[in-house]
Formats: C-alpha cells, structure tokens, sequence
C-alpha cells in the first residue's frame, strides 16, 4: 500500500512537471514565437525568418527518489533538427555523464542516482547541439539549470542539546523556565516542510511549551523542592505545521527546581541534656544543638541565642559557621553547692528570610537545654577577697597585721591550713599562724626602704594539701616620723663685696623621706651658735623654703673670704625632729652691675664665668689630648710588632734551603763528610794537648785546654764505630730502595746511641771509690771564677787527709 501511494505521488510529481513545461513552452512559444531570439534581434532574418535556436525549458527533478529505472527530468532540442539523427545532443556540467546522462539523438536528460536537495539544491550544466558528422556547433553553448525539487524528508532535530533549565520553587503558573529549538533541513521557502511545532510528550502535568516559541513554561504553582528537586520534561517537534504525515523528534529537557527559604529551622529534640564539672573554667564548651533546616545553600544559615534570664547570665551560645551547630559554652563560674542544675531555652532562627514567605509561618524554634553541675573537691576560697592591708612601719616584730580567712566550699568542710609563698617573701617579712591565718611581721619593717610589700598566702586543705588556692595581698606600711629634714643639696652662694644690706643671697629647700597623710611644714631658724651673727640673715618664708639676706654693707675678701652659715630645719611631727645644714657664703669681687667676677674658690669662678660656647671649646681640646694619646699609643705598639716581626724574620731566615741536586752516590766533592766524622775523632782534641792533661797541675792559658781539664772519658784505643757505620749503611739502603723518597740527596739526622759505652759513669754519685782517688789541686789555676770551687774541693780533701790520719 504504502508503495502505491509513493509511486502515485511520484507520477503527480512528473505530471506536474510536465504541466509547468508545457505551460512554460507555450508562453515562450506565444511570446518570442518559435525558437529564442528576441525582437529585434539581429538573428531575425527577412520575411519573418527566425535563426535556428534552442527549443528546451528550465528543469526540475524530484529528491529522493527511488524507482527502479531512470528519472525523466527534461528534453533539449534544437529548431534545426528535423528528426533525421544528423544532430548530436551533449550536455557537460555538474554531475554531467555520471548523474545526469542524455540521449544523443533525442536530447532527453535522465537522473541515474538518488538526488537529495539536503546536500545540493540545484545543478548547473551546459549543452551542445553539433553536427554528427562534421562535429561542428550547430547552435551556441548554452547554460541550464536543474533544480532539486524538495520533499519532506527529514525530521526536525535540537541541535543545542542536551537541555538543563532551572526555576524557583512554589514559582506561580506560568513562569518561562527556558525555551528550546528544533531546526529542519527541508527547504523553508517550499511548502510546510520546514514549518515545526512543538509539544510536551513527558512532563505535561507540571510543565507547558509554547507551540511556535518553544518557550517551556510552569504549568502549576505549587513545585516543592523537598518533595522533588528535579525533572525530566520530552519535548516533542514536528513538521508540516503537526499536520498528519509530518516528521518529528524529541528532546529531554532536564529541569532544576531551586530552593528558596520556605522552611523555617526545627530542632529534633524538645530537651538536650549535657554535664560539666564545677571547675570548668569560664569558655569551656557543654555541648552543640542543631536546629535542622529542609533547605539547602544559605537558606540554612542560623544564629542562636539564649532566651531566658538565667541562662544569658550562665551560659552563651555561639554558632559554628561551618556545621551551623549552636555550641554552649560556660560563661560564669559554676558552683555545685549554690545549683546543681541550670535549664537553657536556646532559640535558632534563618539568618536570611524571604519576605514573599513570611506568610507561610515563623522562621524560629526553640529548645530547652538541661545542665548538670558536677561536683569535685575544691580548694579553699578566700572570703573575703579583700587582698589590702596595712601596718605601721614602727611596728615590733610579731605584731598583727591582718587575719586571712579561707573556707572549704565542699560539703565535707575539711579544715584549712595557711602558708605564705616564700617566693614571693624570700627575706621573711611577714610570718602566718597555719591555723588562724594571721599574719605578723618577722622583721623590723622601714617604709623608706620598702613602702609596699607583695605577698601570696596559701590556704590548703589540712587532709589534702593538693588541693591548694592563692590569694595575692597586699601591705601597705604606714609612715611615722622617724627621718629628720635636710637641705635639699650642700648650698654654696655667692656675695660681692660691695653688697648691699637686704640683698638676696640663696633660697634654701629641704627635703624629708618620711611622708605625712597631712604634707609636710618645715620650720626655718638660725642654729643656736650663729645667734652672734651679724653679717647675715634669715627669713621662713613659709612655704618650705626660706631666704637668706645680708646685714650689712659691704665685704672684704682680705678679712674674711668665706662665712659658714648653720641654718635649723624642724619638720612638723609628731614628734618634731630637726637637723642643721651649713650653707656656705664666699665673698667675691663684682663689677659694676654686680656680675661676678672673681672668687678665691677657683672652681666657683670656673663654673660662674665660663660661657657655654667655652665649655664646649674646653671639651673640644680634651677629645682632641685624648685622640692624640690613643695614636701616639697605637703607633708604638705598631712599632714594637714591627720589630718583633722583624726579628722572627731574622730568626727564620737563619733555616737556609737548599734545592740543588747532589750528584749522586759518585760525587764525593758536594759534602765534606769529614765534618760528620769529626764529632768521634777525640785523638785530634787529645793531641792539641801534647798527649799531656792538666791533671798534673800544670797551668794552661788554653781555654781549649781548660775545658778538657775537666773529669771526662777518655777514648779507649779499642773503641770500634762499626755499629754505627752498619746502622747508617742501612739507613741509605732503605732510602735507596724507598720509591716515596724524594730524587735528590738529604741529610738525615739519627737517634742512635749505639751499645753500651765501655767508660764508666762521669757522676761522683755513685761512685764507691774514696775522696783520695781524685786530685782537684788543678781548680786552683782556673782563674778567679772556680775560686770558689777550688776552696771546696780543697777544704774537703784536707778533712779526708785528718779522717785518714
């Protein structure tokens, strides 16, 4: 069935065609008459001739076809050709001689192979007419065109797949979510092949799509995202404007439901119960809550906060930003034995709430927290806390200044013993009764040394003494007035001879190390020796300072060139105590505006006439003294390392080096080797001496002579060195054969004592032999410097020459 319609649409098609051709050729044929010239063309000829021309139509061929023999697309001809064969037809192009092929003698064109106008919607050819047997161009080549008609034969396609939109929950009816579009590759500008519409084949319940738009729309008000959070609407297009027959297809558009605030904060649990100990320290975290929240994003963001009066006081909620928890936390100190358990009302509440949603309810929930207080054995409290007290520094030593109390704040109230930390009194002050915990003094206290002492007392219980608590106190010690007043310095003033009487001279100040709670009032007075002074003086100006004047007029530095002033302080008590300072007056000459001039005290004058711009000339010279000291310094010690350097110079340049080569073991010239054996050659010193010796005390002024005097051995004719010519002769040897030696002669220095030696020892220590077997007579004839030593031998052999006799 299906392929009868198809054949049927088929031959429409090409009758339709053959009516657009006929109807074409017609019109052509009733315009321009036979042939394609125009009018007034030169190609007309005389008498209404027309030149021979081409008689052929545009062409059209239909896509996609299928049957079975070629397809009739159109017929070339020309107006010379009278049927007889004698014209030959071509055709040369696109697709020329393999899709589209001609007859040569009729001139019809034939489709050989399956056109689709999707991929190519028109072909472009030209044709020739020649003579068969000349092969000439009958007519001019000419060009034609040969359109692909189309069919519906493709689908509609979303080529942007695949498609995720996104819209608000509890969005009203209506609201665009996104739009899709599908394209169709039939040609647009023919027939409705190309005209797509679309449709919702999944989805219809919640989601609508504008038929022409594709514009996807809410078709309900009421999406929650807690119930589903996601969903997968088929959207459908076809064409031919969805008139049966049409092609279509489909697309899954995967739709997000976003979360809005909608749901407010809810704790699982009407009551939370946590425990700590009484001695958590202020800060320590109890426990978290969560209030839980069916939205997701920000939309769980939440604070807390305590609500009741008793918890705010006790406790304080914080929230953790990253798990939105509520951590309780301790925020003043817990006592077991006021209140063992404490209840919290903590609220959550959305930080962020929709006003479009206020309607749907209150943002907020509230728990009850229930706290325990644990109880532990705790260390004494202090009560009160007062840590002030005072003492006065006249107080004897065991006096009480304070009593400290303490109490166990446990049930069982264990006794508490008292201690004060010696760190913190290491000269042993204060002492404390560990029973009543009053403290004494231990010393004698000074409130001029020391006004304020800083003590920590212990308190412990008796059973327990882990259990330890501080309290820091402090003692003030209160003044009395055991310090006399003095001058404020050693006042020195000045007077001029010519002074005037009344003449201001020196205010004079005092000071006084005690400190009255009432201030200090000193009183000023002459000394009872200077009741006979009639030169000076002295007035209380009553504000602790007093003013010394003169009385007379005039002063000569030749009769009196200083005056001691004794001046009496007494404070104000109680008890009164006094003390006299001597200020000390120098005359001195003044010019004319009273300017100092000149004083006998050197110092003074220095002092009172000198400029600043001198001082700092004066110290200018002494830096400058003081920096040509330290060079002058500096360049001898130089010097003296120069020398010294010098002289080990010198002594390093007596070791002489010598880096010539000898020649060999043949060169007997290089070294004398005489100058080694010399040191055993004792026949030569003995011979010097005429085979004589000073022992027969004949006197010799032969220092040579004079040291071979001495007690020494003497070389048996026997004596025989070829032990150490063997040892040497050995030595050379392994030098010889030794291939890390150096390649040139050296000499060797060896340690070799030899065997033992065949005279006896020179010492007299242990000798066994008597005083008489030696004859000192020869120290006699040394000279003056073994004078002495002749005298002793001498003395001692006389005393031997007595023993013997």
């Amino acid at each position: 069935m299906a392929k009868g319609l198809q054949g049927f649409s088929w031959t429409m098609l090409l009758l339709f065609c053959a009516i657009q051709e006929l109807g074409a050729w017609a019109m052509h044929t009733a315009v321009e008459g036979p042939g394609l010239g125009q009018p007034g063309d030169p190609t007309l000829l005389a008498g209404g001739r027309v030149k021979r021309g081409w008689v052929w139509n545009q062409f059209f061929v239909v896509e996609e076809y299928t049957g079975t023999e070629p397809l009739y697309v159109g017929k070339i001809h020309s107006d010379s050709d009278e049927g007889d064969g004698s014209i030959k037809y071509t055709i040369s192009g696109e697709g020329a001689g393999t899709i589209f092929l001609i007859d040569e003698i009729t001139g019809d064109i034939h489709a050989t192979e399956r056109l689709d106008r999707e991929q190519k919607t028109f072909y472009t050819l030209r044709a020739q007419a020649r003579d068969r047997q000349t092969d000439q161009l009958l007519e001019p080549e000419s060009e034609f065109i040969i359109k692909v008609q189309d069919i519906n034969d493709s689908e509609p396609r979303f080529l942007e797949g695949p498609y995720i939109g996104s819209v608000a929950e509890l969005s009203p009816i209506g609201t665009s979510v996104m739009q899709v579009m599908a394209s169709d590759a039939d040609d647009p500008t023919y027939g409705s092949s190309a005209r797509v519409v679309y449709s919702v084949l999944e989805g219809e319940q919640h989601f609508t799509v504008d038929s022409k738009t594709g514009v996807i729309r809410t078709a309900v008000a009421d999406l929650d995202r807690e119930t589903q959070d996601r969903y997968e609407v088929v959207i459908r297009a076809t064409d031919m404007a969805g008139q049966l027959g049409g092609l279509s297809g489909s697309t899954t558009v995967t739709i997000v439901v976003t979360d809005v605030n909608d749901n407010p904060p809810r704790f699982p649990q009407k009551m939370y119960q946590f425990s700590i100990v009484e001695t958590a320290p202020v800060g320590t975290a109890i426990g978290r809550v969560k209030a839980e929240d069916s939205d997701v994003g920000e939309n769980t963001d939440m604070t807390y906060q305590v609500k009741d009066e008793e918890g705010v006081e006790m406790f304080k909620v914080t929230t953790d930003s990253n798990t939105q928890e509520a951590i309780i936390s301790v925020q003043k100190p817990l006592d077991y034995e006021s209140k063992k358990v404490h209840t919290v009302v903590v609220e959550a509440l959305n930080k962020f709430v929709d006003p479009r949603f206020v309607d749907l309810g209150t943002f907020r929930d509230q728990t009850i927290v229930r706290v325990s207080v644990l109880d532990v054995d705790e260390p004494p409290e202090f009560r009160p806390p007062s840590n002030l007290m005072e003492v006065q520094e006249d107080a004897h030593v065991g006096s009480i200044v304070g009593v400290v109390t303490a109490l166990d704040p446990d049930t069982a109230n264990h006794p508490v013993r008292y201690a004060i930390d010696r760190s913190t009194d290491t000269e042993r002050i204060f002492d404390i009764d560990a029973n009543t915990g009053a403290i004494v003094t231990g010393k004698v206290l000074d409130r001029e040394t020391a006004g304020w002492h800083n003590i920590t007392v212990l308190a412990m219980e008796a059973d327990n003494h882990s259990q330890v608590s501080r309290a820091s106190l402090r003692i003030r010690i209160l003044d009395v007035n055991d310090n006399p007043p003095e001058l404020a310095t050693p006042y020195e003033a000045a007077v001029c001879e010519d002074a005037k009487p009344g003449q201001l001279i020196q205010t004079i100040s005092v000071v006084d190390r005690d400190e009255p709670q009432s201030g200090h009032r000193f009183y000023f007075t002459l000394a009872p020796e200077a009741t006979n002074n009639h030169h000076f003086s002295l007035l209380d100006i009553k504000d602790n300072t007093a003013a010394v004047h003169t009385q007379r007029v005039g002063f000569n530095r030749q009769e009196q060139d200083v005056y001691l002033l004794p001046i009496l302080v007494v404070d104000s008590g109680p008890p009164a105590l006094s003390s006299t300072g001597t200020l000390t007056i120098r005359v001195c000459g003044c010019d004319s505006n009273g300017a100092i001039q000149s004083c006998n005290s050197t110092a003074y004058v220095v002092s009172a006439t000198l400029s600043p711009g001198a001082l700092i000339a004066l110290l200018v010279c002494i830096l400058i003294l003081v920096v040509l000291v330290l060079l002058i310094l500096t360049l001898k010690r130089h010097h003296k390392s120069h020398l010294t350097s010098e002289d080990d110079e010198d002594m390093r340049d007596n070791v002489i080096k010598y880096n010539d080569e000898g020649g060999g073991e043949q060169d007997t010239e290089a070294y004398d080797m005489s100058a080694l054996r010399s040191l055993y050659d004792f026949s030569e010193i003995k011979g010097s001496d005429g085979g004589g010796g000073l022992g027969e005390g004949v006197p010799s002024g032969n220092p040579a002579s004079e040291l071979h005097a001495l007690p020494q051995w003497v070389q048996s004719p026997d004596l025989d060195f070829s032990v150490f010519r063997d040892y040497i002769c050995k030595k050379v040897e392994q030098a010889d054969e030794d291939l890390s030696v150096p390649p040139y002669d050296s000499f060797q220095t060896y340690a070799f004592e030899g065997s033992d030696s065949p005279v006896p020892s020179l010492s007299s220590i242990n000798t066994w032999s008597s005083g008489s077997e030696q004859d000192f007579s020869y120290l006699g004839v040394w000279g003056p410097r073994f004078r002495q030593l002749a005298a002793l031998y001498a003395g001692r052999r006389g005393e031997e020459d007595s023993e013997e006799s």
